[in-house]
């Protein structure tokens, strides 16, 4: 690296460390549930130009977390913004949703809420790229179920997903974190933890447009779940990015899993947008 080259790097750090990117709370209606949920928006101060339209990562917390769980343990989301020229959203999902519009209960309809009313708002708020390539979504633990659930499920929508620790498929926990609230007793209603379960989303919605991104570490105990789905990912010949590690169901696992999934995401964005 050359000293020029150095310094204009020292510059960029020192330019983002003075400039994060801005933080705001916005509520959001849910026509579907009708009811107001609060959602953090993260946006770059480092775009020069404000006509730019920016990607958008749309990130998911996990069961019995909320809105504003991942800027309060991970802080430096706003780093990321500004050094990858991205928007990060950060929506409610619920106390236990599972991110899916429950056939059982009204008032958790979080497969619309997060798949079509929150990136409406987005997207008539901010200004961001309106289509496929410049939408990823992914999440931790119930919301990496999300993160894959509702980027298969809406592929014509996200052209990206990803999940970190994701509960990925939901039937060997069927007394676990309110799953039978949401889909009904397994004994009951045993079709619904098939359909609602990524691992099995993946065959009734294949698709070779998604660029995919999952792992989870190997003391997790959503670990063989994930080493399960990616063989049968391999399987059925779905590309995809899986990467294990040594790791539990913790706040540092997360940590670290999100700044590489943000750069495999911001590189995405920028060869997808370079093709059209």
């Amino acid at each position: 690296m050359t000293k020029k080259s150095i310094l204009l790097f020292l510059l960029f750090i020192i330019a983002v460390s003075s400039f994060a990117a801005t933080v705001d709370t916005v509520s959001i209606y849910s026509k579907a549930m009708q009811k107001e949920f609060k959602c953090v928006v993260i946006k770059p101060t480092l775009v020069q130009d404000e006509s730019i339209s920016l990607p958008v990562v749309y990130l998911l917390h996990g069961y019995s977390g909320k809105y504003d769980n991942w800027i309060k343990n991970n802080p430096d989301l706003t780093y990321y913004a500004d050094i990858l020229q991205m928007m990060i959203v950060c929506p409610d999902g619920g106390y236990g949703s599972w991110y899916i519009d429950s056939p059982l209960d009204p008032a958790y309809q979080f497969e619309t809420y997060i798949s079509s009313e929150v990136p409406e708002f987005i997207e008539s708020h901010y200004s961001v790229i309106k289509k496929r390539t410049g939408r990823a979504i992914t999440g931790l633990s119930m919301g990496g179920h999300g993160g894959l659930f509702l980027g298969f499920r809406h592929s014509d929508f996200y052209g990206a997903c990803g999940s970190t620790s994701g509960g990925v498929d939901l039937r060997p926990f069927p007394k676990n974190w309110e799953i039978s609230k949401r889909i009904g007793d397994p004994a009951q209603y045993p079709d619904n933890w098939d359909k609602y379960s990524v691992i099995n989303i993946i065959e009734e919605k294949r698709t070779d447009s998604l660029t995919i991104i999952f792992d989870c570490g190997t003391e997790d105990f959503f670990y063989q779940v994930n080493r399960n789905l990616h063989e049968k990912m391999l399987e059925l010949k779905i590309q995809h990015d899986y990467i294990e590690r040594p790791g539990g169901h913790t706040g540092g696992y997360w940590r670290n899993s999100l700044q590489y999934q943000l750069l495999f995401f911001s590189n995405y964005f920028k060869w997808a947008n370079k093709q059209k």
